[in-house]
């Protein structure tokens, strides 16, 4: 990894606000509430931290907090629809917090002004929901500011602003967010905040139903049982940049991250199409000149990763570094982190045309949704990779892959599938389809993305979970239970990892990583 990208990458972590966050938070509020009475003093937030400690959540990036919501635990029938902001917190002091309340309050959200456009707001609800459920609260309360209000208020009622905001007829900062996240309001409540000149004093009582309350309790943060993976079979179209390429990923990782998957799977070699721009070159310089992009892609894929919440598996691009030309997977994690699996295997076409070359190593990647293994398109036909990554408690793997015709699709295909049931995990392909002209040996595609999981009663009996149509451009959207996969290798109907022989065989990796 070049020292630049280090420099610019992310390392984002959702936790626990403690004291000595005191000063990234004052930063913050001053900026943004310079006008609605500043920060809270750091006595105020030790109160806050002392009363509810897991009700105030932060993100750090880097070890700086940039990101921040606060809140306590109220009964709320002691206070009704019509309290005020020092009312329900009391005036600062949250003794009003209740342990035995029904009822999260959410005293503040905000964001760093340098991180807006990375949804870490969102991020930051979707933690106060998880705390909620955990905690089995019935729902969670908050006063809404409408700072969009002041432009209109000589015009029209709030009752009426608001009705408008919801119609998407005009856009309000603060109200259109918390409507966006699953938020309706109760009523219009006066006086809430009033030095809130830019809502004129006037707020909005927000509520978001939790809607398995009274389920058994869990703690936030616990590994995730549902994972939920997008897969995203592409159309081969000519891209004249970049920018262009970009824009269409982007579309697709908008549309799995709206359905809230963990994950997004891109095909192998995804970025071909850039490779027209080469046209007049042999294919192994062409490739070699399509490599020159892999970092600027890679970097904005980081930044979609973090800004969409969403896992990326960024199909594959070739790598070269004036030795090398090699084939690799990258991991863009939704934290800012990265990790990358080289192809290990290499096609006699692949080395015929583009020189290309495997790499040495094979990883499982530590995820906030499970532990992964990535194969690239041909690795998966060589069943001893699979049993390498399930002896590490691999959870998921995914294969990237790109294939011409049906017959090396079905290879793929096949062995994936084989994959799965022999490794008690589930498998997840995506390839490309449509077609190239005049780029050489990427001209035609054949895809049929899937995903796959052990055959038992648990499972499918087909072993598979979700298929996308052949040769459309589509998503798949679907969720694994990872929960199943440890009931399978303990109590299943066959045991493949428990019940191996390893008396008389095994399998061992001989190059060092």
């Amino acid at each position: 990894m070049s020292k630049q990208r280090e420099e610019l990458e992310h390392r984002l972590k959702l936790r626990n606000i403690k004291l000595s966050d005191y000063e990234d938070i004052r930063e913050i509020m001053v900026s943004i509430y310079r006008n609605q009475g500043g920060a809270w003093t750091k006595q105020e937030l030790k109160n806050q931290i002392k009363a509810f400690p897991e009700g105030q959540i932060c993100i750090e990036d880097n070890g700086k907090v940039i990101a921040a919501a606060l809140s306590i635990i109220v009964d709320y029938a002691k206070f009704g629809d019509n309290h005020t902001y020092d009312q329900i917190t009391g005036f600062g002091k949250f003794d009003t917090h209740d342990d035995e309340g029904d009822t999260l309050y959410g005293t503040d959200v905000f964001v760093h002004s340098d991180y807006r456009g990375m949804r870490l707001g969102r991020r930051l609800y979707d933690a106060r929901k998880e705390l909620c459920e955990n905690l089995n609260l019935r729902s969670i309360i908050a006063g809404g500011r409408i700072p969009g209000y002041s432009k209109y208020a000589d015009e029209m009622t709030p009752r009426k602003y608001i009705d408008l905001v919801k119609n998407r007829e005009i856009f309000d900062p603060v109200l259109s967010f918390q409507l966006a996240n699953e938020f309706h309001v109760r009523k219009v409540i006066t006086k809430y905040l009033p030095e809130d000149t830019d809502s004129r004093a006037y707020a909005t009582l927000l509520e978001w139903i939790n809607i398995y309350y009274e389920k058994e309790e869990k703690l936030i943060g616990n590994k995730k049982s549902i994972v939920r993976l997008g897969l995203v079979q592409w159309k081969m179209r000519r891209f004249s940049n970049v920018d262009d390429l970009m824009q269409q990923v982007e579309f697709f990782v908008d549309t799995v991250s709206g359905y809230k998957s963990d994950f997004c799977l891109l095909p192998e070699f995804f970025n071909a199409p850039m490779l027209a721009e080469f046209n007049d070159m042999d294919a192994s310089e062409a490739i070699r000149n399509l490599a020159d992009y892999t970092d600027e892609i890679v970097s904005r894929m980081s930044d979609l990763a973090v800004s969409y919440n969403v896992n990326i598996i960024a199909g594959s691009m070739p790598e070269y570094d004036g030795k090398k030309l090699r084939n690799v997977s990258y991991l863009c994690r939704r934290d800012g982190t990265q990790d990358k699996q080289y192809k290990l295997h290499i096609t006699p076409d692949e080395a015929a045309y583009w020189g290309l070359q495997g790499g040495n190593g094979i990883n499982v990647f530590d995820t906030d949704a499970g532990r992964i293994g990535i194969l690239i398109c041909y690795d998966v036909e060589f069943p001893e990779l699979g049993r390498i990554l399930a002896e590490q408690e691999m959870d998921i793997l995914f294969v990237p892959f790109w294939t011409d015709t049906k017959n090396a699709f079905l290879r793929v295909n096949t062995c994936a599938k084989a994959r799965a049931i022999e490794n008690e995990c589930y498998v997840a392909i995506t390839g490309s389809v449509g077609n190239l002209p005049k780029v050489e040996n990427m001209d035609i595609q054949y895809s049929q993305s899937a995903i796959f999981s052990p055959s038992d009663f648990s499972f499918p009996h087909d072993a598979i979970v979700a298929q996308a149509s052949e040769n459309a451009e589509t998503t798949i959207v679907a969720d694994v239970d990872l929960d199943l996969l440890t009931k399978q290798r303990k109590a299943g109907s066959v045991r493949n990892l428990e019940q191996r022989r390893l008396d008389l065989y095994s399998i061992q990796w001989k190059q060092k990583k």
